[in-house]
């Protein structure tokens, strides 16, 4: 149903009709785990050069795993600790070319080498992040961080807190 883009042609439009198909895939759904399970799946089958991808929750004040594709991850991350806990903090999109070189990094996985990470904020208030990581270092354009964060905003109408 859905390929691996290849990165041929233009990257927004690609995002442009990613963000379409999760609308449509997430339509009339309001299971919080079911639309973060499919749109974890949806990225991942979107994605190439990607070892992980899914979200972490904001509960009891710390970031705890949510749906995801990838290799078993770190459960619990405090907030202001490694990429997702800073970029959960500062409530902005954080993109790391290099993730040993981000003070506080948090490896789940050795072979991750760069990470984008955008939190997910519904009424001025964060709900949780959406967190990908590469085993290429640099991996992550500022198209692709326009594209996913275009991609949570249409994952947000369909989270019923």
């Amino acid at each position: 149903m859905f390929q691996k883009t290849n990165y041929s042609g233009d990257l927004a439009a690609r995002y442009n009709l990613l963000a379409k198909q999760l609308d449509a895939l997430l339509e009339g759904e309001k299971d919080i785990v079911s639309n973060l399970s499919n749109a974890s799946a949806l990225l991942n089958q979107f994605l190439d050069t990607i070892n992980w991808c899914g979200f972490y929750l904001l509960k009891n004040n710390e970031l705890l795993l949510g749906p995801f594709q990838g290799l078993p991850a770190c459960m619990h991350i405090p907030i202001g600790k490694g990429v997702c806990g800073t970029s959960a903090q500062l409530k902005e999109t954080l993109v790391v070319e290099d993730v040993h070189a981000f003070p506080g990094h948090i490896a789940c996985d050795s072979a991750s080498q760069s990470e984008i990470v955008v939190p997910i904020i519904i009424d001025d208030l964060l709900y949780g992040v959406l967190d990908i990581d590469s085993p290429v270092k640099g991996r992550f354009s500022k198209e692709d961080q326009i594209g996913l964060e275009q991609f949570v905003a249409v994952l947000t109408k369909h989270i019923h807190a």
